[in-house]
């Protein structure tokens, strides 16, 4: 393993990180909200160890291996979360909350332990979107479109980072176009999304705090509210549509842009399993409601069955006073979750999908054992290896969610608040049931860390963060 390099690579990604204090530090002398300070310090202190890394590594240009690609993941949103916290620790919360809600944000998780976000001054509300943006795409893709110039190889890093389909293939010949392709659809998301919430009555401000954390799939607002603050069902339009499109896989955007081929979508066998499984959550959902008293609208359920199946977190309602069999639903679909090489959480719909064909094709051997028969997504054979690893992965995320769950329960949370509170979490979801439907500021510290530790599994979809916990990693 070559420490050297990792800590080269280490201490450019911090300090490109260190850039990003600049924009809240802009709107804090916009608006002039008292809060300037919090990211100067942030700015000077992040920044000066990043300087003070790159320079005792200024001569180190060594390749990176797969191993060190892990290493560097693991430990970069380790720092990450704790290098972010620091304005909210500096703006008087506790040392647990700064870091949940740091982890929460560069995680696009949107779980908060904030009670009353009108007390916060606008850079803060400003800082938590821009987390979640940062942390949509990953700080890690952006970094790769510079690497030629640092002078160290990104490929490994690039692997290790995305995951599912998109860690599989190249958009570009090279990774450096490929990162810069995902980014510029990724802001060019932003940026409509951005417009149209402006053409919808938002204000600029709140226009482009949200954009970010939608199209991010984050779930963060600048109101307690949510989108529901607004009361606008044009607002609430353009928020499920590309909340949508973030969850949609980035290679569809992809070839429907720049290779001017849209039928991508229609023929992608993973968007339809994902439409086809929001489509039922939508009418089971209507169909739960219209038989419980008091029940939510069909505007509500449509709104609320996007958002946590794209495992966004935004609400235009109080999801509390539902039906619990209704909200247990909407998080059943946040476990299922986005499409593989989308900025969405969960299992992702392209395992879901294999796994279920697998079965349907396990099921068919045991009625016709002398059948021989192939699975299929779409038009392409799947080898039974890639079902193995899917099954592998699921296990791994039972099983994770089970000890999870028991260390909170543990930790004092009722049944029900517990158990959503890590599926939402692991999920990158945010919002769960019980006393963690609004926010996170009623549990203690012990489950706050618990959790914080399962957004941050969540994002690095497990594998990358087990692998370096193995022995067998560490050994040469």
């Amino acid at each position: 393993m070559n420490f050297k390099s990792i800590l080269k690579l280490f201490s450019t990604l911090v300090l490109f990180f260190s850039i990003s204090y600049i924009f809240p530090i802009v709107v804090s002398v916009i608006f002039d909200d008292g809060a300037l300070n919090l990211f100067l310090y942030a700015l000077i202190c992040i920044g000066l160890v990043g300087a003070l890394g790159l320079y005792i590594t200024r001569n180190i240009n060594n390749e990176l291996s797969q191993k060190d690609g892990f290493v560097i993941i693991v430990m970069f949103w380790i720092v990450l979360c704790f290098a972010g916290s620091i304005p909210f620790y500096l703006s008087g919360m506790t040392p647990i909350d700064s870091v949940f809600e740091s982890m929460s944000g560069i995680t696009t998780t949107g779980a908060t332990v904030i009670s009353n976000l009108s007390e916060l001054p606008e850079s803060l509300l400003f800082y938590r979107q821009l987390l979640q943006w940062m942390g949509g795409m990953g700080l890690i893709v952006l970094a790769i479109a510079v690497m030629p110039l640092l002078g160290i190889g990104g490929g490994q890093i690039y692997k290790t980072e995305i995951p599912g389909a998109m860690g599989e293939q190249r958009l570009t010949p090279r990774i450096k176009e490929t990162a810069q392709v995902l980014w510029l659809i990724y802001l060019g998301l932003t940026v409509v999304c951005c417009i149209f919430y402006y053409i919808g009555g938002m204000s600029a401000f709140d226009a482009i705090s949200h954009a970010m954390s939608t199209v991010a799939i984050g779930g963060f607002s600048t109101h307690n509210e949510s989108i529901g603050y607004f009361n606008s069902i044009s607002i609430e339009l353009v928020c499920m549509i590309f909340m949508l499109l973030s969850a949609f896989s980035f290679t569809l955007h992809y070839f429907a842009i720049f290779k001017k081929k849209p039928l991508k979508y229609f023929y992608d066998p993973e968007l339809r399993f994902f439409i086809s499984i929001l489509v039922i959550i939508v009418v089971l959902g209507i169909t739960i409601s219209n038989i419980s008293i008091n029940g939510p609208s069909v505007r509500e359920v449509a709104f609320h069955s996007i958002s946590m199946l794209t495992t966004t977190g935004f609400s235009i309602s109080n999801t509390s006073e539902w039906p619990f069999s209704l909200s247990f639903l909407l998080l059943i679909g946040a476990f299922i979750g986005a499409c593989a090489g989308s900025v969405g959480g969960g299992v992702k719909s392209w395992r879901v999908l294999i796994m279920v064909n697998h079965a349907y094709k396990n099921i068919m051997k045991i009625i016709h054992p002398s059948a021989v028969m192939t699975l299929k997504i779409g038009t392409k054979s799947v080898n039974d290896e890639v079902a193995t690893s899917v099954w592998g992965f699921f296990s791994i995320y039972v099983i994770s969610f089970i000890i999870l769950l028991l260390f909170v329960l543990i930790s004092g949370l009722d049944f029900e608040s517990a158990f959503s509170a890590v599926g939402a979490c692991l999920n990158n979801l945010g919002p769960g049931l019980g006393i963690v439907s609004e926010n996170y500021s009623s549990i203690n510290s012990s489950a706050k860390g618990i959790l914080a530790f399962a957004m941050l599994l969540g994002r690095l979809e497990i594998f990358t963060l087990l692998v370096i916990l193995t022995p067998m990693f560490w050994s040469k």
